[in-house]
């Protein structure tokens, strides 16, 4: 029975910024009590603040084991037993394309299906909600302009949008990329939202403030779904 997917908008691990209900709710998906969670840097290069942004938020606010998967600097030799031990997979935001190409270069993308398969559950946020579909918008080829990407890791079918209510350019180019048939129908996603899948079945919208939400995008336009507030 494939597990979880939390595609989310565009949640932060900033302290500054930090909101906890919404990993929260993400632990609470996982098959333990004190779930053991691993934090993929890939696209952002395995940046070493983010990772001890996720190393801080996750210690000081849940009840779990927090670790990290480099892939830069790679220090775990058996992959596929070290994935398959975690209980929450977390996927930082950054550059789409380059995540994806480093992961199938490592055997990542073939070892996350596994994991889901056998009830990991998935999560990110920007990138790290991208990956997980068939397609996306991504500004991965430049941060001014941004671009369809038809290469995703396809767990999730259809298109994927995050920031949808962050950066001007996301819901303009989102909906005229899917209505010119360049991208799939998919779904899009707030900044504050998350679409939470038990398998591939949408199973409800949670968001962390009020009139935040996700969408569903088709060649016709967008239809809001309804949020619920953790």
């Amino acid at each position: 029975m494939s597990g979880h997917i939390v595609a989310m908008g565009g949640a932060t691990l900033r302290p500054e910024d930090y909101d906890p209900r919404l990993d929260a709710f993400v632990l609470s998906l996982a098959r333990r009590p004190r779930p053991r969670v691993c934090f993929v840097g890939t696209a952002s290069g395995d940046s070493p603040v983010y990772v001890a942004n996720f190393h801080r938020a996750f210690s000081a606010h849940h009840d779990c084991e927090p670790s990290d998967l480099a892939l830069f600097e790679r220090t775990v030799a058996d992959l596929r037993g070290f994935v398959l031990e975690q209980d929450v997979v977390y996927v930082g935001g950054g550059n789409t394309v380059s995540l994806l190409a480093v992961w199938r270069a490592h055997g990542l993308d073939v070892v996350l299906r596994e994991a889901w398969e056998r009830g990991t559950v998935l999560c990110g946020s920007s990138a790290g909600m991208n990956c997980w579909f068939e397609a996306s918008t991504t500004d991965s080829f430049d941060l001014n302009r941004l671009a369809g990407l038809n290469d995703g890791l396809g767990l999730l079918p259809g298109s994927a949008c995050p920031h949808y209510d962050g950066e001007e350019q996301r819901r303009p180019v989102y909906r005229r990329l899917v209505g010119e048939g360049a991208l799939p129908p998919g779904h899009a996603a707030d900044d504050a939202a998350a679409l939470v899948f038990e398998g591939t079945s949408l199973a409800e919208v949670v968001t962390t403030v009020e009139g935040s939400t996700a969408y569903r995008v088709d060649a016709d336009g967008e239809s809001a779904l309804p949020a619920r507030l953790l």
